[in-house]
């Protein structure tokens, strides 16, 4: 499981100037539990397709963390802390966001079995894979539906929509970034953190929201005028609630947004 922040500007900004310097330490303490992983893609222009720097290493005190999220100006950006599902290896192919066909994707929860995903895929897609996670398998049946719905953020419904069947109780909250858009999946119905996940975020001394709502993802709106979207326990911003069970797509263009609730 992870942690996700979401960044949309009308002007090249970088993920520190937008969300502010506290905001963004808040975000990296959570390293104390989220710490096997981070990675950032941006949109340096609108029409430019995502580009994604990942690692396997905590972000804490990383130089190349820091120079992507202090001096990396984008019109959009994701952010991404991994917390590692027992069983799945630490390693720079499991990090998200995962990149590719123009859409960069980060992944908040964990599906299992992941065999009936990997079912779920045609050929080609399940041989583009280079991970081993069930989130990249979760952004393979996105870009499978993508070939035949109308939008990126149909697509994304559609996929959702099929895994909600499947796993009633799995989070598939994400962000999704390509095709000038920001999409959020704010899905995690009946997800509960487990007795070991539990302590281990007790034990680290985490804020509260991490037992709370661990899964919730809200937004806000800055002075400056950018879209900031993120997951609970980290940030003092005026955040607000996201519609539940609903994929909810960003313009870039305008920051303007439309529902797409799941069924």
């Amino acid at each position: 499981m992870c942690r996700l922040l979401g960044v949309v500007s009308a002007r090249p900004i970088t993920v520190a100037d937008a969300v502010g310097d506290g905001v963004l330490k808040d975000f990296v303490a959570l390293t104390r539990v989220h710490g096997d992983g981070w990675g950032v893609a941006a949109v340096s222009e609108r029409g430019d397709d995502p580009r994604a720097e990942v690692s396997a290493g905590s972000a804490l005190d990383d130089p190349a963390f820091v120079a992507v999220t202090h001096e990396q100006r984008a019109v959009a950006s994701i952010v991404h802390l991994r917390w590692a599902t027992n069983g799945l290896a630490v390693q720079p192919q499991n990090s998200h966001p995962f990149v590719a066909d123009g859409v960069a994707m980060a992944h908040n929860g964990s599906i299992k079995p992941m065999g009936l995903l990997d079912g779920l895929l045609e050929p080609a897609i399940a041989a583009s894979l280079r991970g081993t996670t069930d989130s990249e398998r979760y952004f393979g049946l996105i870009r499978q539906h993508r070939s035949a719905a109308p939008s990126l953020a149909e697509a994304v419904r559609r996929a959702v929509t099929q895994l909600r069947a499947m796993y009633p109780d799995a989070s598939l909250n994400a962000l999704l970034l390509g095709e000038d858009q920001l999409i959020v999946v704010h899905a995690h119905a009946k997800s509960q953190l487990v007795d070991e996940d539990i302590e281990e975020i007790t034990a680290a001394d985490l804020p509260a929201e991490h037992l709370e709502d661990y899964f919730a993802l809200r937004s806000t709106r800055t002075e400056g005028g950018a879209l900031i979207v993120g997951s609970t326990g980290f940030g003092d911003l005026a955040w607000e609630p996201l519609p539940a069970e609903c994929v909810v797509a960003f313009s870039l263009a305008d920051t303007s947004m439309c529902e797409y609730p799941l069924g």
